[in-house]
């Protein structure tokens, strides 16, 4: 298994804008959570211009289909979306 990141550029005024499809998000994000592909995940702050999500498989499909997916993307919070892999060096998630 690999590590894979999931970045994720917001619009400006994203965390306004993110209200009507956030509960559909989180039960995304909880559901590929509970099934060991997304191990963790969160926006960032000051400023909240983007978010990080780390997931686990055996390729980036996993992260590329939670982008495609992601109601985020699919209604236009995210301009831009990378899915790129992740060397871990020291520690183990």
């Amino acid at each position: 298994m690999k590590y894979y990141l999931l970045f994720y550029k917001t619009i400006e005024n994203y965390v306004e804008k993110r209200a009507p499809y956030r509960a559909e998000h989180l039960k995304m994000a909880e559901t590929a959570h509970q099934n060991g592909d997304l191990i963790m995940a969160g926006a960032m702050a000051e400023p909240a211009d983007g978010a990080v999500l780390i997931f686990k498989g055996e390729s980036p499909k996993i992260a590329e289909d939670f982008a495609k997916n992601d109601p985020y993307v699919k209604n236009g919070l995210i301009k831009s979306w990378e899915v790129r892999p992740w060397t871990v060096v020291v520690g183990e998630l």
